[in-house]
């Protein structure tokens, strides 16, 4: 098979309890309390593009063009500081975004106090839940190259690899592929997946 052996052995749904208890954490973080769904994964996506997993990038692309995000806007993320796609305050989380999903943590005072401009201290907390979200699951997907979905792949592929996207070491064997984007992982809603 490949370096990894037997990926799917080391997925999170071969121990239920957890996989359970961190899907009622996605729910929790994902639900739109103050910041709406699609910026937080627009914040995802910007988390998982700044600790490398190239799984994570493309999932979060592909389900912010699920959600009806046009392109353009999902591909300026990578872009963000001079897209006029996003807001000062956008920009201003995606600053924290990028800085806190590095290792080390690259966070000062200064990204919170520009925060306090535009957010909540609840919104600030959703935010940096978000990134931390993120961690869990770039460390999770990483480590173990967990194989993309074909429309995910398929998505990315098409918008973002000139942006540096490249699937690498999440192929995986024939055996292991899956054609669509997995419903359980949280992100995307059963009623509303397209």
């Amino acid at each position: 098979m490949s370096e990894y052996h037997d990926r799917q052995g080391f997925e999170m749904n071969n121990w239920p309890e957890l996989r359970q208890a961190f899907t009622k954490l996605v729910k929790v973080v994902q639900s739109d309390r103050e910041i709406s769904r699609q910026q937080k994964i627009e914040l995802f996506t910007m988390a998982s593009r700044m600790s490398g997993c190239m799984h994570c990038q493309s999932h979060g692309a592909f389900r912010l063009n699920s959600m009806g995000v046009d392109t353009e806007r999902i591909r300026a993320i990578w872009d963000y500081k001079t897209s006029d796609l996003f807001t000062d305050a956008e920009r201003a989380a995606f600053d924290l975004i990028q800085v806190a999903a590095i290792t080390p943590n690259a966070t000062t005072p200064e990204h919170f106090e520009n925060l306090r401009k535009y957010y909540t201290n609840t919104q600030i907390i959703e935010i940096l839940a978000v990134n931390c979200l993120s961690g869990w699951l770039n460390r999770w997907n990483d480590t173990i190259a967990t194989v993309t979905d074909q429309e995910s792949v398929d998505f990315a592929n098409q918008n973002l690899a000139d942006l540096g996207w490249d699937i690498g070491k999440h192929t995986g064997a024939k055996s292991e592929q899956r054609k669509a984007h997995p419903v359980n992982v949280g992100w995307v809603d059963k009623e509303k997946k397209g």
